[in-house]
């Protein structure tokens, strides 16, 4: 009788330890960590995009994805970003594809000065090309979507340029297919990225710069120029990329997965209308410095259109030479851009 009132006594004594026990493994797991680099400043429009996204995929998974939002190129830049994501040093990272020339053939096309209206179309575009010919430049990462800004256009310090003729031997800052615009007016392209565009135009290295409207204000460049030749039958684009490591992607559950892509889709439009957007303050607060937005008349205009259609042409052929058609890819943009409108 003792014996088994000595069992009983036991048996209860290990009732707390082992439901303590089986709390223990049912407790929930702790939260997958990652880290996401970004080259915009915190204060920018597309940082701050950026980093609500993160507070979204924290938020829609219910905690089991924390990101570690790092903006400024503070943990990878620019550069360096799309390969640092692919290496693990950043688990997401955002970057412009543009600033690592060659490396993205196919959707470097989409930068050329095809006529973009505004970046919600520019975003669209960018993403349809994606979709449609599912480049192998992308294969060592998960992309997560694509955007891009509204119409890229010519600035000037000095001289205001009215017609080809003033292109003439302008130095002007540019990036990645940007060139091709430059090039193509009769211009002279010096590959910069935007970080070093505000000291370069206030140090005279060079004459004006090729970038969006919203630059104007979000880098500034709007207090260092004069001059603005809004002409979008040549406008050009440029095409940011936001992507993720592939292991790292594939360590997510379905359901987590399933999840992100519903936030991607989301922000893929509140990326395109934010250039937008930033586009009319970049435009105002030029415009409030005393500078000069240019607008063509119809006949130079279409003298500029035509002569930027060898700059996309040679484009073409240098993708047919490294086996894509770049035919093909050149007509997809065009008709996109025209049914997007």
């Amino acid at each position: 009788m003792r014996v088994r009132k000595l069992i009983v006594l036991l048996s209860l004594a290990m009732v707390p330890v082992l439901f303590g026990n089986f709390t223990s493994t049912v407790k929930a797991a702790d939260p997958i960590k990652m880290t996401y680099a970004n080259f915009f400043p915190p204060v920018h429009v597309q940082s701050k995009l950026a980093e609500s996204w993160c507070q979204e995929v924290e938020k829609r998974t219910n905690g089991a994805v924390k990101i570690d939002y790092y903006p400024g190129g503070t943990l990878t830049k620019a550069p360096q970003t799309y390969e640092g994501v692919s290496l693990g040093i950043a688990d997401i990272g955002m970057t412009v594809l543009a600033y690592t020339r060659g490396r993205f053939p196919v959707l470097g096309a989409v930068d050329l000065p095809m006529g973009y209206p505004n970046g919600v179309v520019a975003t669209k575009v960018a993403n349809a090309v994606l979709e449609q010919f599912k480049p192998e430049e992308f294969k060592d990462t998960q992309v997560m979507f694509l955007h891009a800004h509204g119409p890229g256009y010519i600035h000037t310090m000095k001289k205001p340029v009215k017609n080809l003729a003033d292109m003439k031997g302008l130095k002007i800052r540019s990036t990645g297919m940007s060139t091709y615009l430059v090039n193509g007016l009769g211009g002279t392209p010096v590959g910069q990225g935007m970080s070093e565009a505000y000291t370069s135009l206030q140090k005279g290295v060079v004459d004006g710069s090729a970038h969006p409207l919203e630059a104007n204000k979000g880098w500034k460049l709007g207090e260092v120029l004069k001059y603005c030749v809004a002409e979008d039958s040549v406008a050009y684009t440029t095409a940011m990329i936001v992507t993720m490591n592939k292991a790292k992607w594939a360590a997510l559950s379905p359901e987590i997965q399933k999840t992100i892509m519903e936030i991607n889709s989301e922000w893929t439009i509140k990326h395109g209308q934010a250039w937008d957007e930033i586009d009319v303050e970049g435009r105002k607060f030029f415009t409030e410095k005393g500078n000069e937005i240019i607008t063509l008349d119809p006949k130079e205009s279409a003298k500029w259109e035509e002569a930027v259609k060898p700059a996309i042409a040679s484009y073409a052929q240098e993708l047919n030479a490294k086996g894509f058609n770049g035919t093909e890819i050149i007509d997809f943009i065009s008709k996109t851009i025209e049914s997007s409108k």
